[in-house]
């Protein structure tokens, strides 16, 4: 088939949709990347999403795809489809500057656990996305990467740290990305931009490096193109000492029936910034949804507490201090200034504020775990934010306040919940409103089917932002 220089209704397809495409050879791989890195390539310029975008080799890998298909022998349930990973996640031979320009970027020894099961599946790993320094803000400014850009409108955040990822998946770069979480990273910009962001029980996604609350998972346009990640990415890898025992879950399960269940609406955080009205009124209309298929909907308290906030900004804040030390000073200068004011901080923590502000990690544990004994699952603002400009290093862009912004997500990274985001409305500005679904430790699917469900209450979403019409 002929595709056009710049667009092409293709891209806009689910994943699925286009393997099964390239099995029945009606798609080929090769024209399906031409399209994409047109794509790419009109909208970079604006959105700066990427880090490693490789079109040759792209194509190179497509062709080779397009061949195993024509013999009926393709490598893998992922075959010739493109799809991206977090800078964060390392490649075999591509530098991790962990968004830094403060680092000095070798080349990865190896494939990072999801890369590595992305690509024994046949997956294209066709460019890398941008993140902000060391990870550790929910922006796409970053002392290493161009800025990434909110593509429903440029001049605000996509969010972070996940930033590229969201930007990418939100303009259309193909159906499927996958970005890491230790504190809301994958729910907070997958809110921003529309997509379906998913947190899955901690140990369910190999990866490595692991740290308390550290997971990685997919970001995508739907419900069903996450599932379809799903299935490779939580393969297991020995490298990984906190994953859980591998299960082959029912990753496609059809949208849950929700008469009878039992489902918490949680509109304040507990501490943090509250949650703008109109986040709060497109979540409690959600909410409204489910009750009308016959859930129960009970109004919860917050798990989390002032306390147990400052605490865990003690616990990291020393730990990137600790981890900043040891670069030396002529590049330690070269660290976004929100990220080396904030991390200074824990120098001067002391060794009981460090201690006490782990102790709050199982505080946190304790309490999100106790949330469900009342009820089967949450529901939450994911952003209490609507928007914020696009060079900010966060919503409240004052590194003495930093996690305002994590508090309806960062409490199920210590709990190890599953959580997703998904879209469930548009502020007046035109910036989506993400949803939070939170199910109990292991209900993974619990989320998946009850996200499922309220997608097809709510209707696909079609007015996708593209810079290459």
């Amino acid at each position: 088939m002929s595709v056009p220089a710049k667009t092409s209704p293709i891209l806009d397809r689910p994943a699925r949709s286009i393997l099964a495409d390239f099995r029945d050879r009606s798609l080929s791989p090769v024209d399906y990347m031409t399209a994409l890195i047109a794509r790419v390539e009109a909208s970079e310029p604006k959105v700066g999403a990427l880090y490693l975008f490789r079109p040759e080799r792209a194509l190179k890998q497509a062709r080779a795809a397009q061949e195993r298909y024509a013999k009926g022998a393709p490598m893998g349930p992922l075959d010739g489809m493109p799809v991206t990973v977090k800078e964060l996640i390392a490649t075999k031979g591509d530098p991790v500057p962990m968004g830094t320009a403060a680092t000095d970027p070798l080349p990865a020894a190896q494939d990072a656990p999801t890369a590595a099961r992305l690509n024994e599946d046949g997956a294209i790993i066709f460019a890398k996305t941008t993140c902000p320094d060391y990870g550790m803000l929910s922006s796409g400014l970053s002392s290493f990467h161009p800025l990434a850009r909110n593509p429903w409108d440029l001049s605000q955040n996509p969010g972070g740290s996940s930033a590229g990822a969201a930007s990418a998946g939100a303009a259309g770069y193909g159906p499927l990305h996958v970005g890491t979480d230790i504190g809301g990273s994958v729910r907070l910009p997958a809110g921003w931009t529309g997509l379906f962001g998913f947190k899955p029980t901690q140990g369910r996604v190999p990866i490595d490096p692991y740290y308390t609350g550290r997971c990685a998972g997919p970001m995508t346009p739907t419900v069903d193109d996450a599932a379809l990640l799903m299935g490779t990415i939580t393969r297991p890898d020995w490298r990984d000492a906190t994953a859980l025992p591998y299960q082959p879950l029912d990753w496609d399960a059809p949208p849950a029936d929700v008469r009878g269940l039992r489902i918490g609406l949680m509109l304040d955080a507990g501490c943090g910034n509250p949650a703008d009205p109109q986040v709060a009124e497109a979540v409690t209309r959600a909410a409204m949804l489910f009750e009308q298929h016959g859930a129960t909907v009970i109004p919860i308290a917050p798990v989390l507490t002032r306390q147990m906030l400052d605490g865990l900004d003690h616990v990291w804040r020393a730990r990137f201090w600790s981890m900043i030390q040891p670069t030396p000073k002529e590049r330690r200068v070269q660290i976004l200034p929100y990220i080396h004011d904030w991390a200074a901080k824990g120098a001067e923590a002391t060794p009981l504020q460090v201690a006490e502000g782990f102790d709050q990690t199982f505080a946190m544990r304790r309490a999100t775990a106790e949330a469900f004994q009342q009820v089967d699952a949450i529901l939450s603002p994911v952003n209490p934010d609507v928007s914020y400009p696009a060079e900010w290093a966060s919503p409240t862009n004052d590194p003495a306040r930093p996690f305002e912004h994590i508090c309806f997500t960062v409490p199920w990274n210590m709990g190890e919940q599953p959580a997703c985001s998904i879209s469930c409305g548009m502020s007046a500005s035109g910036i989506p409103i993400g949803l939070q679904i939170v199910a109990p430790r292991f209900h993974d699917v619990t989320v998946m089917t009850l996200a499922r469900a309220y997608e097809a209450w709510r209707g696909p979403m079609t007015d996708w932002p593209r810079f290459d019409t």
